[in-house]
């Protein structure tokens, strides 16, 4: 017996290897691994923009206003901001300044990454994605690809940094909980061997790190960007892939975005999730994120005041709007060159944490309903379709206006509960169309206070008149109906 149990056991160690899924390079073969369910369950990240622009921290304060272009925008006389970022540049720096000499100034002398990472455990993020490098090619960790390339340190490590800030930042992440990923920018705007020669550029320079990061750091995500100036097949971004799904340390656990190739956004759905920036993001069917900062920058802007930030309440309120529709808010915080997570964005970030503490139940690991919103009765207003500045305002959507329809709840459900979210108090909440089951019953998410049910023709009517003050939030709160 023991000898048939060996050799059984044998046989199994053998076949494991041919039993293993192995993806070739090519998307028909790719595109048959599923995205892991750990990230559509999480529905939160948290994205953080920095690097050597944090430094000049500079960008003309509007919709496409990002910091981390700091340096294409000055060099770029085409650039629709080109003339204001020149400006900037000569006056506080001096003319013929060198963006390279901005590098000793991002210090990360104050950065403290058990700090940042209780910042984002209190968010009530799940995840975190780090820029590893940005479209200038600054490396936050240990990359002998960049110092070769540049000619220069043109790292945090060997650079003036002298501290693996993505190594540190990854432990104190991870202690936190959360899990890890990174951006990748694929593309570097003046790399001296992507301007001479890409090819060589990819298999000398791009490849080599992008393995290197993943196999030192064993991210979770991987949000790759500057993809548009060549396709898929250029980039060798199949074979990247295929190596990714079948050989990295990550291969079981690893979650991909769509920007592999000029040909790639919006493609390749079930290997990679789809991205919004800025956008009216996407509808249920397919594992989508939105990023965003939290102002009109990724990267930290120093032009951003207070009214150029959305407030805890529209942060929370693109949270559910984009989780109503299956998808994920990546919320983008841009640190500064010494390593502090501006006090406003904390801010910011422990608010949604505290609303989430109490009504994370109809966010995290739901889905969507057969309707992810309620609209009043009225023409319901246009909206741009769009993934990348879609000038998509959830804010105004829920305002009642005599020109237009608003929204008045949103929906989840999880197991066998709705989950009705609602903008704004109102005596009575009208569900329509829906006929409560039998035995089914409402609560509201954090309080003790009955709510009164009752069918009326073929609608639900939620009763709170009876309600105290305090017994719910005037804004945000959600009804639970158990047994839906």
């Amino acid at each position: 017996m023991k000898r048939m149990i060996l050799a059984g056991s044998l046989i199994l160690l053998l076949l494991q290897p041919l039993l293993a899924q192995n993806y070739s390079a090519d998307w028909s073969s790719l595109n048959t691994r599923k995205i892991p369910g750990w990230f559509h369950e999480s529905k939160f990240g948290i994205f953080i923009h920095w690097g050597v622009y944090a430094v000049p921290s500079f960008a003309v304060v509007g919709p496409g206003g990002y910091s981390e272009w700091y340096w294409h925008n000055l060099m770029n006389k085409s650039s629709d901001t080109h003339a204001q970022v020149q400006a900037f540049h000569d006056k506080q720096f001096g003319k013929g300044f060198p963006y390279a000499s901005f590098e000793p100034q991002f210090t990360a002398a104050l950065f403290d990454p058990a700090q940042w990472a209780d910042i984002f455990r209190r968010s009530g993020a799940k995840y975190v994605v780090l820029t590893s490098k940005h479209h200038e090619g600054y490396c936050l960790w240990n990359s002998p690809w960049a110092d070769k390339a540049w000619g220069r340190p043109w790292n945090a490590v060997t650079g003036t940094p002298k501290r693996d800030l993505l190594g540190d930042l990854t432990e104190a992440v991870r202690k936190a909980g959360l899990r890890m990923g990174y951006y990748y920018s694929l593309y570097e705007w003046y790399n001296p061997l992507w301007l001479s020669n890409k090819e060589q550029y990819i298999k000398e320079v791009m490849q080599p790190e992008f393995k290197d990061l993943v196999t030192r750091y064993k991210p979770s995500v991987i949000f790759s960007d500057g993809e548009w100036e060549l396709s898929d097949t250029a980039w060798q971004s199949p074979a990247l892939l295929a190596w990714l799904y079948n050989e990295s340390p990550v291969k079981k656990d690893i979650v991909v975005n769509d920007r592999w190739g000029s040909n790639t956004r919006g493609h390749n759905s079930a290997s990679t999730y789809l991205t919004s920036e800025y956008g009216s993001g996407m509808e249920p069917g397919v594992v989508w994120e939105e990023s965003r900062g939290i102002g009109m920058s990724y990267g930290y802007n120093r032009m951003e005041n207070v009214n150029d930030y959305k407030s805890s309440h529209d942060l929370l309120l693109a949270l559910i709007d984009i989780v109503s529709r299956g998808g994920n808010l990546l919320l983008d915080i841009g640190p500064t060159a010494d390593g502090r997570i501006p006090v406003i964005m904390q801010q910011r970030l422990v608010d949604m944490g505290s609303w989430l503490a109490t009504n994370g139940e109809a966010i995290y690991e739901t889905e969507s309903w057969k309707q992810t919103r309620q609209w009043s009765p009225g023409q319901q207003p246009t909206v741009k379709k769009a993934s990348f500045m879609a000038d998509y305002d959830i804010t105004r959507m829920i305002q009642p206006s005599k020109e237009h329809a608003h929204i008045e709840m949103f929906f989840t459900r999880k197991n066998n509960n709705l989950y009705c979210i609602v903008p704004s108090y109102n005596p009575q909440l009208l569900l329509r169309n829906y006929t409560l089951p039998a035995g089914a019953k409402a609560s509201i998410l954090g309080s003790k206070a009955n709510i009164r049910v009752k069918q009326q023709g073929k609608d639900c009517v939620l009763d709170l008149s009876a309600l105290h003050p305090g017994d719910v939030p005037p804004q945000l709160f959600v009804i639970k109906i158990t047994g839906a």
